[in-house]
């Protein structure tokens, strides 16, 4: 498929209002309607070589799913399904959101799980973002000094939300687009 892939999981229904953003910025001539991953299969996020992922914050930085009490936006049994599977030629931007007063010695800290599960499928991982503006003393998700990912905080920070996807996406867009050609 010649577009980008966006799937995400959810808790409350923040991160598919993100994911839907993110949709309607990129528009639909380049990128595909956003799946809950409830309700994906994993040949249907093979057929994409450019994927954006997304997932909250969840408990002292779990994957949402049913061992953690989570029942929407399961990422959990999603990850089980594509155990071993070849990522390989993939390329994938991630997103997540978390709560930095909340939870200030874990903040985000979710997104490193996938991060580590697509990067070790063999997906090219792209889209670090800069910890610049946040508040928090923890996050798994901070890599090399940069999250591994676009993180959001929309709860505290709702006036940087719409700025930060733009940012982000203007940065992985030509990534993402290229693994289309």
């Amino acid at each position: 498929m010649n577009k980008i892939g966006i799937f995400y999981g959810t808790e409350k229904g923040m991160t598919e209002m993100m994911a839907q953003v993110m949709y309607r910025v990129l528009g639909d001539e380049i990128a595909s309607e956003p799946v809950n991953v409830n309700r994906a299969t994993v040949a249907e996020l093979l057929g994409y070589k450019a994927l954006i992922l997304g997932m909250p914050s969840y408990g002292v930085g779990e994957i949402p799913g049913r061992t953690t009490g989570s029942e929407e936006g399961n990422w959990e049994e999603f990850l089980f399904r594509l155990d071993q599977t070849d990522l390989s030629g993939k390329r994938v931007a991630l997103f997540g959101l978390g709560n930095q007063q909340k939870y200030y010695a874990r903040f985000a800290s979710s997104l490193i799980h996938l991060y580590h599960h697509v990067a070790s499928y063999g997906a090219e991982v792209v889209g670090a973002w800069s910890t610049e503006g946040y508040h928090f003393t923890h996050s798994s998700s901070v890599v090399d000094g940069k999250f591994v990912g676009l993180v959001l905080d929309h709860h505290n920070q709702p006036e940087m939300t719409k700025t930060r996807i733009f940012d982000w996406l203007d940065q992985v867009k030509p990534a993402l687009l290229e693994k289309l050609n």
